[in-house]
């Protein structure tokens, strides 16, 4: 009998032993190898170009043949002070009259000038009134957003830099 205990007690260190490791269900991941090349490398980072600063888009040129006075475009909407054939002021954004009561369009002369000019017609203030058009016809600071009885309005530090250098006899152009 004393062999059998040998192998029972043998037999229960085994399944003492065997109960006793880790047991795991599925086995462990294994890393791949990656495998090394010498003919390809990482790809540079990727960059933009620095893009060269845009020139800044010249002003219009004033489209009439005056060359001391104001040169006026309806289309455009702008307004120009020129003095011996050089721009001195503009191009300036510029209101006009509704085409029922429209700026004449035409060659005319500054006829007289008036800085606190008040519309005996209309009862409104026109400061800085230059006049060049028959009607009561001028350049005088106004609102640009809202139509004109025929006039140029224009805002008020263009209007007195127009009162300023325009002359009486001076040329007005309105194309």
């Amino acid at each position: 009998m004393r062999g059998t205990g040998v192998v029972t007690l043998l037999g229960s260190v085994l399944v003492t032993a065997a109960c006793a490791a880790p047991h795991t269900t599925t086995p462990s991941p294994i890393a791949e190898p990656v495998p090394l090349t010498t003919t390809s490398r990482p790809a540079p980072p990727t960059t933009t170009a620095p893009t060269a600063p845009t020139a800044p888009t010249a002003p219009p040129a004033p489209p009439c043949a005056v060359t001391t006075g104001a040169c006026v475009s309806l289309a455009q909407r702008l307004a120009w002070l020129l003095r011996d054939g050089r721009v001195v002021h503009g191009p300036v954004p510029a209101g006009f009259g509704p085409p029922e009561e429209a700026t004449p369009a035409g060659s005319f002369h500054v006829v007289w000038k008036d800085r606190e000019h008040r519309s005996s017609v209309y009862g409104t203030d026109m400061p800085n009134s230059v006049f060049f058009a028959a009607g009561g016809i001028a350049f005088h600071a106004g609102p640009l957003d809202a139509p004109s009885h025929g006039c140029v309005h224009l805002a008020g530090t263009d209007s007195a830099a127009f009162f300023d250098g325009l002359n009486v006899g001076d040329a007005v152009q309105v194309l």
